[in-house]
């Protein structure tokens, strides 16, 4: 039987055209499935369902998600990610245990991989009250200061750079900061594997940040970004926030570090799966 399947270009470029007419006319695709996104099930024959393609170096994953959730589209991940995702679906051994999911409470962090002394990113999820409305929120804080690329000078230039890309600097945090154009948070399986940036001459976004390990986020959390189909992203030069425990400290800290002319902002679309 036919599927309602959003098949995107870019998926089909990487198919080709006989796989994805194959797709559509319901011999590859399932009839049932669980929404890679926000997780619940989802029926191609009765609702419209989004194809999300997965490329490693050398693995590619086909997952299914309901349109409303995220378009189809390709997502480039890294290989070992890619390949604990297929064993953790096919059993073939166990995959790494993810981090905990933290109670609503208590944000979750998580640090990207970096060379011995190289500073790295670390990403807080938490969620934000704004307006008199919860946003789910990551705050990105380096472990060190980040230099501008070919300086050699020992400044901090993180929020001059991000900036650069389209951030904007918060005095307080009591407004939505405007959506950021070709950049979106990738939540795969649930879990978050990533920020994403527009690529290099309009190709496929690429990982600005990316999990060496998926993070667990709570429930709460998925909840509101399902529910928007957006995240805040605020960032903040090392030493401005730290993990806070609890997200009326983390909010404590966001307050203070705009007060001080040291956060920017931005919202980004929920993408992935």
């Amino acid at each position: 039987m036919p599927r309602m399947l959003d098949v995107s270009e870019d998926v089909r470029a990487e198919i080709g055209d006989e796989e994805a007419d194959r797709l559509l006319a319901g011999e590859n695709a399932p009839g049932s499935y669980d929404c890679t996104s926000c997780r619940t099930p989802g029926d191609s024959e009765q609702e419209r369902t989004s194809t999300v393609l997965f490329v490693g170096e050398e693995t590619a994953v086909l997952a299914f998600a309901h349109a409303s959730c995220i378009p189809s589209q390709v997502v480039q991940v890294a290989e070992e990610q890619l390949k604990g995702a297929v064993r953790s679906i096919t059993g073939e051994t166990p995959a790494p245990a993810a981090a905990p999911t933290a109670p609503s409470a208590q944000p979750a962090p998580g640090v990207a991989n970096a060379a011995p002394g190289q500073a790295v990113l670390g990403i807080t999820s938490g969620l934000v009250l704004i307006e008199d409305e919860l946003h789910p929120a990551l705050v990105v804080e380096p472990t060190a200061p980040i230099a501008r690329p070919g300086s050699f000078g020992g400044g901090d230039d993180f929020l001059p750079l991000l900036i650069e890309q389209g951030f904007l600097p918060v005095s307080a945090v009591n407004e939505v900061p405007r959506t950021l154009p070709g950049w979106s948070v990738l939540l795969a399986m649930g879990q978050l594997h990533a920020v994403l940036q527009p690529g290099t001459g309009g190709g496929s976004p690429v990982a600005w940040w990316q999990a060496h390990q998926p993070l667990q986020v709570t429930e709460g959390w998925r909840t509101a970004a399902n529910k928007s189909h957006r995240v805040l992203v605020f960032a903040a030069p090392a030493g401005s926030i730290g993990q806070q425990p609890r997200e009326d400290l983390l909010r404590d800290a966001l307050d203070k570090a705009a007060a001080n002319g040291r956060l920017v902002a931005a919202a980004m679309p929920l993408a992935g799966t």
